[in-house]
């Protein structure tokens, strides 16, 4: 049984491939306007799952890794650097030709406790902790010079109003600690990109914080390349407009503008205010989860549309806007399956579960403006 469904697989994947060859992919329609990635768990990049791995071939230039390059994975133990999974993801991109992103270096999640304590279990001084993020930064970033193009150097460092968030790198060092960790990576790689990602920067308060940031690294001549808006959006909100706005204001700081998480959330949103806080967790309940077994065809239209209509907006703003990445391949894989309830089912992406194209994927297919195509 395990054989035969080991060739089935192989099957599908040849045949993804084969149909690539004969239609118009992601890739191909958006060619001259900008990059279209998706990010990857380690099963598609090593091909674990030849489904998707084949699937990322013909439809995508451009990956982000999901996790593997996070301080709790590629930085365990004080001591210890494990680049095992890290290294099969940069090949990976390598072998099909890709721009290959770095995500992320410094974040407030995702990072062992001991980064933040000397051996007796207190907080670092400021010094030390400089000390420990640039040697981590030199590290992580020297291995991958010339071959990672762009890097997520700090990631959601904002609170919704805008202010700093009150993380253990900004309580131990101060508002500096943006500032620094991005010397430190144009110090291991001159000629990488690097980023500022954040979520919700559609909203007022939150996107006016995150410009004065941007304003204020540029004047300190910090070698700040773009700013990634994730897009971790619903269905109907943020608007077209608001996004329209963000993109623009962030281009008139003269900096690149990057869709860097996109996915569309079909589900009933839990809490009084959207965000892609990754601490967010909420009750289950029934009314939740209203899809558990499959998308009404009506919603599947809907999430169309908004694909169409996103799309459409990023497409006003080629060359602005370099690159639009999806959080995720298909819908089995998505982290919004169980976030921020456990067990939920969601159909965010433009593959479903099957890793077959979804209304979607034709809708933004049909929205590439022809010069592009």
């Amino acid at each position: 049984m395990r054989k035969s469904l080991s060739l089935a697989f192989v099957s599908l994947a040849m045949a993804i491939s084969a149909q690539s060859r004969n239609q118009p992919t992601l890739k191909d329609a958006y060619k001259g306007c900008f990059l279209v990635g998706a990010a990857l768990n380690s099963t598609q990049f090593t091909g674990q799952d030849q489904v998707e791995a084949a699937l990322v071939q013909a439809q995508f230039n451009s990956i982000s890794p999901e996790n593997v390059l996070k301080w709790e994975m590629i930085h365990p133990q004080p001591a210890v650097y494990d680049f095992s999974l890290a290294d099969k993801y940069v090949e990976f991109g390598e072998q099909n030709h890709m721009f290959i992103i770095g995500h992320n270096l410094v974040w407030h999640s995702q990072v062992p406790r001991w980064v933040f304590e000397n051996p007796k279990g207190e907080p670092l001084s400021r010094q030390a902790l400089l000390e420990r993020m640039r040697e981590h930064i030199l590290k992580v970033v020297g291995r991958y010079k010339g071959r990672i193009g762009g890097w997520d150097v700090v990631n959601e460092a904002l609170n919704e109003d805008g202010t700093l968030r009150q993380s253990p790198w900004m309580k131990i060092i101060g508002e500096d600690y943006l500032e620094m960790a991005f010397r430190y990576a144009h110090e291991a790689d001159p000629e990488a990109e690097l980023y500022y990602n954040d979520y919700s920067l559609e909203n007022e308060a939150k996107r006016q914080g995150a410009l004065e940031l941007v304003k204020r690294l540029k004047e300190k001549g910090v070698p700040i390349a773009g700013v990634g808006l994730q897009d971790h959006v619903n269905l109907d909100s943020p608007t077209a407009g608001q996004i329209d706005l963000t993109i623009r204001e962030f281009g008139r700081l003269g900096v690149k503008v990057m869709i860097t998480e996109l996915d569309v959330d079909v589900l009933p949103w839990p809490a009084r205010n959207q965000t892609a806080d990754v601490a967010l967790r909420a009750e289950a309940d029934p009314k939740l989860n209203p899809y558990p077994n499959a998308l009404p065809e009506a919603v599947e239209q809907a999430l169309a549309k908004r694909y169409a209509d996103l799309f459409s907006t990023y497409a006003e703003h080629c060359g602005l806007v370099t690159r639009v990445t999806f959080w995720g391949v298909a819908d089995r894989d998505s982290w919004k399956n169980d976030w921020p309830i456990k067990g939920r089912t969601n159909y965010p992406l433009l593959f479903d579960r099957k890793v077959q194209p979804k209304p979607a994927l034709h809708a933004v297919m049909e929205a590439a403006p022809k010069r592009a195509r």
